[in-house]
């Protein structure tokens, strides 16, 4: 009597192909909820006539700018470059665990050998460092600060009314060169106030910058906070970034780039071809980012070795 055939159980890559469409499919599954939930609340009379009340944008205190000017575009480009560059390099030295070089600074008695993606990672920061500086000083000098910066209580229910018409699929108009909506400001506000130093102080408190005889500092900071922070912080400038250029190419992308890129409002290539050069630039930095394009760099402030 012949034996049936055994059944050859499905490979590790089929059960994770198959978990990962099981989560697509429930995750679009909550978004269709979350979509027809917000579409049912702005059909109720109470939230249009809280619609009417706060339509989603606050007024500007008298004498803000109108436009974005060309350093905020340069600062932009020089942010994203940075950021992008930051990321990654961070994500390596999270993950690797055999580094391609080291690299030991000159200065110091007893200098200390770190791998050249932590380098370049310190090193970057350093630059996205000087890059805050001076746009939070050109912020305050041409008074863009008042376009990013909540000046009013009445920003909070405007958030939430933008919100409601973002998930409910009726998206507020946009006008970006004029005044941002409420969402936008306060997620700019979280990004440069808040998570932008909290990204610096807790990067400062893990690097090799920090004093080591500091004791009592050491111990009111120590470094497991920061570490328990540090990477939360990476999520949120990634989740931000994809939401921000999500909405920039779905909300109006040649007139959202010209915004950016062009310092211009209207409607036409320029802005996107700047940012496709930029966007070269960005490509060009993230494939150089490797030790035999950096070994010669890091060797001009530091002995690189194995």
């Amino acid at each position: 009597m012949s034996q049936p055939p055994k059944q050859t159980p499905p490979s590790s890559g089929s059960r994770q192909l198959l978990r990962a469409g099981l989560a697509a499919a429930a995750l679009l599954l909550a978004l269709a909820a979350v979509v027809l939930l917000a579409r049912w609340l702005v059909a109720q009379e109470p939230v249009q006539d809280f619609l009417v009340r706060y339509p989603g944008e606050s007024e500007l205190p008298e004498g803000a700018p109108t436009g974005l000017p060309a350093w905020l575009g340069w600062q932009h480009f020089f942010n994203v470059f940075l950021m992008v560059l930051i990321i990654r390099s961070g994500w390596q030295v999270r993950t690797q665990r055999r580094p391609p070089a080291s690299w030991t600074p000159r200065w110091g008695r007893n200098p200390k050998k770190i791998s050249i993606t932590l380098w370049l990672h310190q090193s970057l920061d350093i630059l996205w460092l000087v890059n805050g500086v001076v746009f939070a000083v050109l912020l305050a000098a041409t008074g863009q600060w008042m376009r990013v910066v909540p000046t009013s209580w009445d920003v909070f229910p405007n958030a939430i009314s933008a919100a409601l018409q973002y998930v409910s699929l009726d998206w507020p108009t946009e006008n970006g060169w004029v005044n941002y909506n409420s969402l936008q400001v306060l997620a700019y506000f979280v990004t440069l106030f808040i998570a932008a130093p909290l990204a610096a102080v807790t990067g400062y408190r893990m690097s090799d910058f920090w004093p080591s005889k500091a004791k009592r500092l050491s111990t009111a900071y120590p470094i497991e906070l920061a570490r328990a922070l540090h990477f939360p912080v990476m999520l949120y400038f990634v989740a931000f970034i994809i939401v921000h250029v999500a909405l920039v190419f779905s909300t109006g992308a040649l007139r959202n780039l010209n915004h950016m890129y062009g310092g211009q409002d209207a409607v036409n290539w320029f802005g996107f071809w700047v940012f496709f050069v930029s966007l070269l630039v960005i490509v060009g930095g993230w494939f150089a980012a490797r030790p035999l394009v950096l070994a010669p760099i890091a060797s001009r402030f530091g002995k690189v070795g194995r």
